[in-house]
């Protein structure tokens, strides 16, 4: 998997789908609360955090007594499949500068008597690379694994307890602009690069509603300090350089409460009846509800991504009970984040959660786990590495030597519980990857294989090991569906509707009307966005399952390939859905393409 997609000579801009089978293939979007491939089908993003990028370091951490290749294949063994890379506006602004920050307590030697990070090493053989080089291999290695990447703006400045800080900008000479500035200059640079698939905006923005314009607060407003603004105008200029990469928006701290909401943001708080409802930094979704993300370019890429914690790092009142998962959501995680997933307003990740095996935080991080596994949300654990003080790590400790390399000490216990949400086939439990060709260390397989060979026969850990055709294992019977719209987000069982055909058939013509006919508009909704460009590709590499005269919902019909065939040439091409997607980027005035 050397071989990259060829550019499109008319733009730089990678054509949505087009190489399916090349290293490049393997960009996500979304469909109601599910995250899926490009040619259908569903993916699960299970993951975990390793810090480091976001500190004075400059790099991951552990890197001073690890070798980053024997860490990347204990990640992918044990099932990981991204990796949520925290990392400081700063650093990226040195990089986009030409002046990448220097790293430090970082161990390169290319000496065959203590060789480690060999490919880490300036010419001297001993002395590291700078930070942007650094990060760039790490997304090389990552690549060879089969592991997947995103990075999360966790402070605007360098800092090892910058996550304290509210807001994305304040510090270190970054205003707004500089912080978009900086993503759309690493949303340029990888859009080729499939490897790294995402951008979280912002880690945890926060503060309390009487700190005012100190805090980030979600609202209708244009307000500098209003996330949902800022986020939504960042979401826009990394789409316009990249379409392809996911946009993963946290919430705030707290919202306004009932009629008093969006009208006196800053004032003093009070002990009864506070007008502010509060939640965990980056955990508040309540104002989506009214203000959602909804950028130029569509909500395709978007995705929520709550942060959830148990009580042994705050003791929220939600814990002051015999709490359940019942509780939980009648307390908390409903109103807060959960409605968003149950009621198909978009997918979400929860980018942390974790905490130390113990008492009620064991509790806790069960049920998070058992619903996150019920309700199909993506995920990246808090975290791999030893030294986040509140929580601990899957790691417990690293060490290495030159006869046996790195050995790293893994929490067992709390990876026993960790593993369970972790995407693999039901019964021979193999762990699944995010790319189509490389499998997931030795113990996984790729996305391909997973889909053509395991997905019909075993399913995976999603909806109780259900097969793609929506059997359970090793029966002939339908399918139990589930709902989780209800704000109690109940279960339901439902029965599908069995017909039985006669040997006489009978052939019925349909006349398609084409006098309204959208050009661009090929999944008929009434409108072209980028979903219509993801559908003709997906049409286009999986014609078996999205058949252009198919009767199924999210096939092409007849009347969409009207639509979709914008540049003329008697039939649907990959030339129809660049022309669309240049057409999305103003690039072409009009539509269809004369």
């Amino acid at each position: 998997m050397t071989g990259a997609a060829p550019c499109i000579s008319q733009t730089t801009t990678l054509m949505t789908a087009n190489a399916v089978d090349t290293n490049n293939d393997d960009w996500l979007h979304a469909k109601g609360s599910r995250l899926y491939d490009m040619n259908g089908n569903e993916v699960w993003l299970t993951g975990a955090n390793w810090f480091g990028f976001n500190c004075s370091e400059n790099c991951p951490h552990y890197l001073w007594s690890a070798d980053a290749d024997d860490c990347l294949t204990e990640i992918a063994d044990r099932g990981i499949n991204v990796i949520r890379f925290p990392i400081a506006t700063e650093l990226i602004v040195s990089w986009m500068k030409g002046e990448p920050n220097k790293v430090s307590s970082f161990s390169c030697n290319t000496d065959p008597a203590y060789k480690i990070n060999a490919d880490f090493c300036q010419e001297d053989g001993k002395t590291p690379v700078d930070s942007m080089q650094v990060f760039d291999i790490m997304m090389k290695k990552c690549k060879e694994h089969g592991i997947k990447a995103f990075i999360d703006i966790h402070s605007p400045h360098t800092d090892n307890s910058g996550h304290n800080y509210n807001l994305w900008y304040g510090k270190a000479g970054v205003t707004t602009e500089v912080w978009i500035d900086s993503l759309v200059w690493l949303a340029d640079k990888y859009k080729n690069d499939d490897t790294l698939i995402g951008y979280d905006l912002k880690n945890e923005p926060h503060g309390k509603g009487q700190e005012g314009e100190a805090a980030a607060k979600w609202d209708g407003s244009k307000d500098e300090n209003n996330w949902a603004y800022a986020a939504t105008k960042c979401a826009e200029a990394i789409l316009d350089v990249n379409p392809h990469a996911l946009i993963l928006v946290e919430g705030v701290e707290q919202s306004m409460s009932g009629a008093q909401e969006g009208d006196y943001w800053g004032m003093p708080d009070r002990k009864v009846d506070s007008p502010y409802i509060g939640a965990w930094w980056g955990g508040n979704f309540r104002g989506a509800r009214k203000y959602p993300i909804k950028p130029k370019q569509g909500t395709s890429q978007i995705v929520y991504s709550p942060h959830d914690y148990g009580p042994s790092v705050f003791a929220q009142t939600w814990f002051a009970k015999d709490f359940t998962e019942k509780t939980l959501l009648d307390d908390y995680w409903y109103e807060t984040w959960a409605y968003i997933n149950a009621e198909e307003i978009g997918p979400e990740l929860i980018g942390e959660w974790g905490g130390h095996m113990e008492g009620d935080n064991l509790k806790w991080m069960t049920l998070l786990r058992d619903y996150m596994i019920k309700h199909h949300i993506n995920h990246t654990f808090w975290c791999l590495n030893t030294n986040s003080g509140d929580t601990g790590g899957l790691w417990d400790s690293l060490g290495f030597t030159q006869s046996s390399g790195t050995t790293i000490k893994w929490n067992e216990p709390k990876y026993e519980l960790f593993e369970k949400a972790l995407w693999q086939t039901k019964t021979s439990g193999k762990y699944i990857g995010l790319d189509h060709q490389v499998a997931l260390g030795k113990n996984g397989i790729s996305l391909n294989e997973f889909y053509s060979k395991y997905a019909s026969s075993e399913g995976s850990n999603l909806d109780g090991g259900k097969t793609s055709d929506g059997k359970p294992i090793n029966s002939d019977t339908p399918a139990e569906t589930t709902s989780t719209t209800s704000k109690k987000v109940t279960t339901t069982t439902t029965t599908s509707k069995t017909t039985t055909t006669s040997k006489t058939t009978t052939t019925v013509t349909t006349t398609v009307d084409v006098s309204n006919r959208v050009y661009g508009d090929s999944n008929c909704d009434g409108k072209v966005d980028m979903a219509d460009v993801v559908l003709i590709m997906q049409s286009l590499a999986n014609p078996n399952k999205y058949s252009l005269n198919g009767s199924d919902e999210n096939c092409l019909k007849e009347q969409g390939v009207k639509n979709a065939d914008v540049v003329g040439n008697n039939g649907l091409t990959t030339e129809d859905a660049l022309a669309i997607q240049l057409y999305l980027l103003g690039i072409h005035k009009t539509l269809p393409i004369k």
